[in-house]
């Protein structure tokens, strides 16, 4: 029996105590695969404090939600078209959509940011990506794709390869005693 000497460019899986795996990748994929999920994070962040402020860049000046304005009645309202468009105009107004939308965005906009709750983030992320996408059917320039299917996948490549591990705070994230419990929580 022979056996073949492990290759030195490929590193050797590391076990987490309960036995999952991290995910092997380069150093230089590690960092931009941190810079991709930094980015994704602060788009999240700035459509969260544009829409809380008003700065006049999608939110109009005076219109933030701090200034007394809905930050989905624009979008909802009139910015929908396709076979949901009546299902989302009809949402405009009611008391928990604003409000559920602008606490999403902040949040998996810190968890992308900081690089903990991936897994959260990736899947609420990804589902307010594949919302958005059916608010605009079909896509005005591709019969299926657009940005927001291409961000739902890169949110779940994120969390799959554990993005927040490098320049962020996923390892002390997942050595918290309430996540070793939860590991959806990683």
């Amino acid at each position: 029996m022979t056996t073949t000497p492990r290759r030195r460019d490929v590193p050797a899986p590391v076990m987490e105590p309960d036995g999952d795996r991290y995910p092997v990748i380069t150093t230089a994929a590690g960092r931009a695969l941190a810079v991709l999920r930094i980015a994704f994070g602060l788009t999240f962040l700035w459509a969260f404090v544009d829409k809380l402020f008003g700065f006049g860049y999608a939110t109009a000046e005076g219109k933030g939600w701090v200034d007394g304005g809905d930050p989905t009645a624009g979008f909802l309202g009139k910015g929908t078209s396709g076979p949901f468009a009546d299902f989302y105009q009809s949402l405009v107004g009611d008391w928990w959509v604003s409000p559920l939308f602008m606490v999403a965005l902040a949040a998996i906009g810190v968890a992308l940011t900081l690089g903990i709750g991936m897994r959260i983030a990736a899947v609420a992320g990804g589902l307010l990506y594949v919302l958005m996408w059916t608010a605009n059917l079909p896509p005005e320039n591709n019969p299926v794709l657009d940005e927001h299917i291409l961000g739902a996948i890169t949110l779940v490549v994120l969390a799959l390869v554990a993005a927040g591990n490098v320049w962020g705070l996923g390892k002390q994230w997942g050595r918290l005693d309430i996540v070793h419990r939860y590991p959806w929580l990683r």
